[in-house]
């Protein structure tokens, strides 16, 4: 038996029955009006942090709904209600990213009829959810500088299926050997269409253009579904 050729096969069969239910997903999301994106990045990258700081920005003018995933514990779910946000915690098990069939189950959770965006947080990871669509409108990578900037260039794959990439903890720049000119010219010789924010959640410096530029984005979403 060729054991490499079968593992293909069951791939390649996981991921159409994933992409059948995300566009499930994507159908409900455009019933409900509702701009859904998938933040994705590495652990430790500041993803849940970047929320905390998004959402007071965004709550001014949107309903905003959240799905957390992780791999156990709902401390980030907990760190997210904390806010006053209706959030759902998705924990896999050992799975390293979240797939279309276990964000439709927690859909019926939410209201509809009150959320305007919809932010799904992945499990920690740059490689498996760049495979795996969730129904989401895009995807949004989080990298922190202090990784380093050869990581556009080992993971090219999450960074072409992106629409938003946010460089998080800016204010550490000065203590790196972070190149970003190079971390931002690789990212766009991969995907030239990419937006690149600059941030720092501990400053908060780069907020205002991440968070204007997402409330755009839902404003622009809405306008071509209605």
């Amino acid at each position: 038996m060729d054991h490499t050729r079968r593992e293909i096969e069951v791939m390649a069969n996981l991921l159409s029955a994933n992409d059948m239910q995300a566009e499930v997903n994507r159908t409900h999301f455009r019933k409900n009006n509702c701009l859904a994106i998938n933040v994705i990045g590495s652990p430790g990258a500041g993803k849940t942090t970047l929320l905390e700081k998004t959402l007071p920005h965004l709550t001014l003018d949107l309903h905003v709904g959240v799905i957390e995933g992780d791999i156990f514990t709902s401390k980030d779910a907990d760190r997210i209600a904390i806010h006053e946000i209706p959030v759902i915690q998705i924990n896999t098990g050992g799975g390293c990213h979240l797939d279309s069939k276990m964000v439709n189950k927690v859909l019926p959770e939410f209201d509809w009829q009150a959320t305007d965006l919809m932010i799904i947080e992945n499990v920690g990871n740059l490689v498996c959810p760049a495979d795996f669509d969730l129904g989401e409108a895009f995807k949004v990578i989080v990298l922190s500088i202090v990784e380093g900037d050869d990581k556009p260039s080992k993971y090219p794959v999450i960074f072409r299926n992106a629409k938003a990439v946010v460089l998080n903890k800016m204010d550490l720049e000065q203590l790196t050997d972070v190149n970003m000119e190079t971390m931002k010219q690789d990212i766009l010789s991969i995907n030239p269409e990419i937006k690149i924010f600059e941030v720092s959640c501990r400053s908060g410096n780069g907020l205002i253009a991440w968070t204007s530029w997402l409330k755009q984005e839902v404003k622009v979403y809405q306008q071509n579904i209605a």
